[in-house]
């Protein structure tokens, strides 16, 4: 698992707003190549999406659901037959026009990709990094 804080210039309606459809994932985390919306109708828990990453020069495709949508809470779970991710965002209201972004993200290999787990924390931690230089920027070119 990693951790970032993150502050987000932006009012925290508009965070979670904007974070809320996963397709964005596409602006803000580097390691995804393209996030498309598998279903219809509003954004809300069981909403689902087909996101395609690339992670170690692989690409893969993870199927994520809108698990948990709470007023400062989302929680989204992709999956696929040899991993389960999970993006859980704890929102914060701050002073003037920002939010704090409390972002935990893990990965929970199945069967023999187990084994890669403990080689892969350096880069995982490294692609939080850039989530965490690229997300305020992404959300605050989508301000109403």
């Amino acid at each position: 698992m990693v951790e970032r804080d993150i502050v987000i210039p932006v009012p925290l309606d508009e965070a979670i707003s904007y974070l809320e459809d996963f397709r964005r994932t596409e602006e803000w985390d580097p390691g995804t190549v393209a996030c498309v919306r598998i279903d219809q109708g509003p954004v809300r828990p069981g909403a689902v999406w087909r996101n395609t990453s690339r992670f170690r020069g692989r690409t893969t495709e993870l199927t994520y659901r809108l698990e948990g949508r709470e007023p400062a809470r989302l929680v989204f779970v992709g999956t696929n037959k040899s991993v389960t991710a999970t993006d859980d965002m704890r929102f914060e209201a701050r002073t003037g026009d920002e939010s704090l972004l409390r972002y935990k993200a893990s990965l929970r290999f199945k069967g023999l990709a187990k084994l890669a787990t403990p080689f892969m924390r350096a880069e995982f931690e490294a692609l939080a990094d850039k989530v965490a230089r690229r997300l305020p920027s992404a959300v605050a070119e989508h301000r109403p």
